[in-house]
């Protein structure tokens, strides 16, 4: 037998010498082991998924489209006055016939006596020089309670027939200003009418959402104001319901004011205007809702500075001071409201 062999017959530990050489110091590859981890688990199966006999309830996710952040709304509300003025002919001459035409059908003559005696009236009862600007800011109120009225009730007719015109050509000519068209002011009232029928839809709609704050605010007289309710937290109650009432009617209002604006587009049916508007406003009313009220309140603090003096120092002119503001006051909504839309389309 030749030398460096070793014959393995009779030998008890043949396997384990032949094991020990088969096993020696050999490097292993790393894709041995999850082979043979594997086969010793077994083959791998699906598990039976668990029967119920019921569906198990589970939220849906709705994400969270991405979105860029609004312009804040005094940087909002200065864009639009830049817009005001570069457009001015436009702008001031669709204000000057919505004026006119309110002057004429709704207005009239009169007005400045009422404001005349009621100031006379209230200089008489509050003396110095804390009376005089309690007397102005009184009057002032008194104006705010009675711009919205009229003499007749043709006249309220008139003028809410006025305001869809008005509006109407506002909302087409605040498109082909931030198109940077140039158009003419006959065009606004010509071209600009007819989504006239969506238009009263979406007003029809709106005038719909107002039911539950319109429910609200009746329960609460009835209750509190008429003196039904006692105690205190009767009227705690009463005045949560009409909170609840309220909310949900601005709820949908915050959404379908913007409808008004995407019903004019062509083509654009009320129902589509609605879900759209929806979608723009998703999951940031609270935002929206914050800057929409930003309007009236810079509109009032203006409206105070411009009357107040002129209440104190020239009372017969400051009611045809505020009917001129109250015709500039559409347009800025206008503008405001419409540059609002456009931030929120053009993110």
């Amino acid at each position: 037998m030749p030398k460096g062999k070793q014959s393995t017959r009779g030998n008890p530990n043949r396997k384990i010498v032949a094991k020990t050489k088969t096993n020696g110091p050999k490097k292993q590859s790393s894709k041995s082991t999850p082979q043979r981890s594997a086969t010793a688990a077994g083959p791998r199966r699906l598990k039976i998924p668990d029967q119920h006999w019921y569906m198990p309830w589970r939220r849906r996710y709705i994400p969270i489209p991405e979105r860029k952040t609004l312009p804040k709304a005094r940087h909002l509300f200065a864009s639009c006055l830049k817009i005001l003025i570069k457009n001015w002919k436009l702008f001031g001459g669709i204000i000057l016939i919505y004026g006119l035409l309110n002057f004429l059908f709704v207005r009239g003559l009169s007005g400045s006596s009422d404001l005349i005696s009621l100031k006379d009236s209230l200089d008489s009862v509050l003396q110095g020089a804390s009376g005089k600007v309690a007397s102005a800011l009184l009057s002032f109120t008194y104006l705010l309670g009675t711009s919205g009225s009229s003499n007749s009730q043709d006249s309220g007719v008139y003028q809410s027939i006025l305001l869809i015109i008005g509006s109407l050509a506002f909302i087409w000519a605040l498109r082909q200003a931030f198109a940077d068209r140039l158009t003419r002011i006959r065009d606004s009232f010509y071209r600009g009418m007819y989504p006239l029928i969506p238009f009263l839809l979406v007003l029809f709609i709106i005038g719909l959402q107002l039911i539950p704050l319109l429910i609200g605010s009746k329960l609460y007289s009835t209750a509190v104001v008429g003196g039904i309710t006692i105690h205190g937290y009767e009227s705690l109650i009463f005045g949560v319901i009409f909170a609840l009432l309220a909310w949900w009617s601005l709820y949908m209002i915050i959404s379908s004011v913007f409808a008004l604006y995407i019903v004019c587009l062509p083509d654009m049916t009320p129902l589509r205007a609605l879900h759209s508007a929806r979608q723009l406003v998703f999951r940031r009313r609270l935002l929206v809702l914050r800057k929409i009220i930003f309007l009236p309140i810079i509109m009032l603090i203006g409206a105070v500075v411009v009357e107040l003096p002129l209440i104190l120092f020239a009372t017969p002119v400051a009611p045809w001071i505020f009917f001129i503001l109250s015709m500039i006051a559409l347009g800025l909504v206008h503008i405001y409201m419409y540059g609002l839309y456009r931030a929120m389309i053009d993110e």
